[in-house]
């Protein structure tokens, strides 16, 4: 993502507020209790209940989570709400879709949370195909294998479910949502 920008008092947080180590993911924030920057978000229209939520504490919480190198640049995880928890581990969807896109059969691809009985979450990926490769569990052993190798072991998805397209937005943005709330009911 780069450096902040001056002028914004941005910080990386953990769930208690307090600033992340060096490559420690956490929320990104933007401290406002001594000024507040020109132009800054002052809140959603006609929703104090979700502006509270974001602003509060002379905190801003942008609800996006990510790493901070020893230089300073920050490196984008993933939304907060969309981080999956699973068996103790926080694994950001982000890098697990680029992961995936590496590989030459995924044309498409989104990462969710699906829950499990023993683990609270598992990494679910939704993929799209290339038109070379045919739906095949060799294949999904391989896809599963190779985000084992490019990420860290606990980071593959443990169910892949494989669609000829994925649900999305008028503007052509995946609909995760839609994802997570099919596998909640099922």
């Amino acid at each position: 993502m780069g450096l902040p920008s001056p002028g914004y008092e941005a910080d990386i947080t953990d769930d208690e507020g307090r600033s992340c180590e060096v490559g420690e993911v956490g929320e990104i924030v933007f401290r406002t209790d001594r000024q507040v920057p020109v132009g800054m978000f002052d809140g959603y229209y006609r929703d104090q209940e979700l502006t509270d939520y974001a602003w509060h504490d002379g905190v801003y919480h942008t609800g996006d989570t990510a790493w901070r190198d020893e230089d300073g640049y920050y490196w984008f995880v993933g939304r907060k709400d969309d981080v999956i928890k699973s068996f103790g581990y926080r694994i950001g969807p982000f890098e697990v879709e680029s992961a995936m896109l590496e590989h030459p059969a995924v044309l498409e691809c989104a990462v969710t949370a699906a829950p499990d009985p023993l683990r609270g979450q598992v990494v679910k990926a939704t993929v799209v195909l290339t038109s070379k490769y045919a739906p095949s569990d060799e294949l999904v052993l391989e896809l599963q294998e190779h985000v084992k190798q490019v990420t860290a072991p606990y980071k593959y998805p443990r169910l892949i479910e494989l669609v000829k397209e994925l649900p999305k937005t008028i503007s052509g943005k995946i609909r995760r949502v839609e994802i997570r709330e099919k596998d909640r009911i099922e």
